[in-house]
């Protein structure tokens, strides 16, 4: 099967198989939240992105096998919706960006820093600070041995431009920042690209666009 990243609200999940790693994206709620299970296949542990809306839906994903852990990119309400009843149904660990844990309504288990490594089964995953959508959204970088990077990027990058920074040119200017510098600069163009919301990219797909991201200041 071809994954392509596309999903909808109510309609199945579209899974990405790679060599060590099976990645589950999900579209839940109102706002039309990605979620991702991502599966160890050597071990079956699994990691959920964003418990964002549904809980039954995400619940079901999950199956009988559970979830060790449940990461949360960032404090918006739309990004958590489904996490307290996730966790009281899988008993996972929680973890967020250590500067937006207080505004979690979910206790956070592991706050994480910029170059944080989760681990679940034999998956690691490398947590990037990015400072601008919010003061401590995270992105999480798998590494894949066997191929490209893939990244998944919350509401801080999308197909086409940064995450929204209401309108405040420094939120922005850091944004795009720490976009540039901690994503597109130390990854290649094959980096798969994962959003909190909408279609997949790559950053291949978006780097001639940086120039252009910056003038218009958005």
């Amino acid at each position: 099967m071809t994954y392509s990243g596309a999903v909808r609200v109510g309609g199945p999940a579209d899974v990405h198989e790679l060599p060590d790693l099976m990645i589950s994206k999900v579209a839940v709620g109102s706002m039309d939240n990605n979620a991702y299970l991502l599966r160890c296949r050597a071990t079956g542990s699994q990691l959920l992105i964003d418990a964002a809306a549904e809980s039954a839906t995400l619940i079901g994903l999950i199956g009988e096998d559970g979830v060790s852990a449940v990461v949360t990119t960032h404090r918006h309400a739309d990004h958590w919706g489904a996490l307290a009843e996730v966790v009281e149904a899988t008993a996972a660990r929680t973890y967020a960006g250590r500067y937006d844990t207080e505004g979690i309504p979910v206790a956070t288990d592991v706050p994480v820093d910029d170059g944080d490594t989760i681990t679940f089964g034999e998956i690691s995953l490398t947590a990037r600070h990015l400072v601008g959508h919010t003061p401590g959204s995270i992105a999480l970088v798998y590494d894949d041995p066997h191929g490209h990077p893939h990244v998944f990027t919350g509401d801080c990058l999308f197909p086409g431009g940064v995450g929204n920074t209401h309108q405040d040119p420094e939120a922005f200017a850091s944004l795009l920042h720490d976009v540039e510098t901690k994503l597109f600069d130390p990854l290649p163009d094959e980096t798969w690209v994962y959003p909190g919301h909408g279609a997949d990219t790559t950053l291949g797909a978006e780097r001639p666009h940086l120039p252009e991201w910056r003038e218009r200041g958005w």
